[in-house]
């Protein structure tokens, strides 16, 4: 099992920018994929993007690709997710979370692929 902490959010105005961070301690980081999720006030947990064990791949939903960016540092056992011209909707919890499956082929997306979660970091985006 991995532990998860959440960094980096805040309060930003619409268009602009945010990077959060999911630093994990114990052993299994490398070999696993990656995820944020999000869940807004009163809506489901929904599926942000995700980074493929070694970084060579990455998943967005629609509602981000263009303006989210999913990156890690294997090293420093460091997923981030930079955020850019934020809008109004993109105000929710975020949460990352790491792959219950280590060196998967492909880039997971669904929550029941991901085992270990981290306790959340607010992003709330203003109008």
């Amino acid at each position: 099992q991995v532990q998860l902490v959440e960094s980096g959010g805040g309060l930003v105005q619409a268009g602009g920018s945010l990077r959060l961070s999911c630093t994990a301690s114990g052993r299994t980081f490398s070999s696993n994929a990656m995820g944020w999720f999000r869940q807004a006030p009163g809506k489901e947990r929904e599926f942000v993007a995700a980074t493929k064990w070694n970084g060579g791949i990455t998943r967005y939903a629609d509602s981000v690709k263009g303006r989210f960016t999913i990156s890690r540092d294997n090293a420093k056992k460091t997923v981030y997710l930079q955020m850019n011209s934020l809008k109004p909707e993109d105000t929710a919890v975020y949460y990352c979370a790491a792959d219950s499956v280590a060196f998967r082929a492909v880039v997971p997306a669904r929550e029941i692929d991901f085992a270990s979660w981290g306790q959340g970091t607010q992003v709330t985006v203003s109008s």
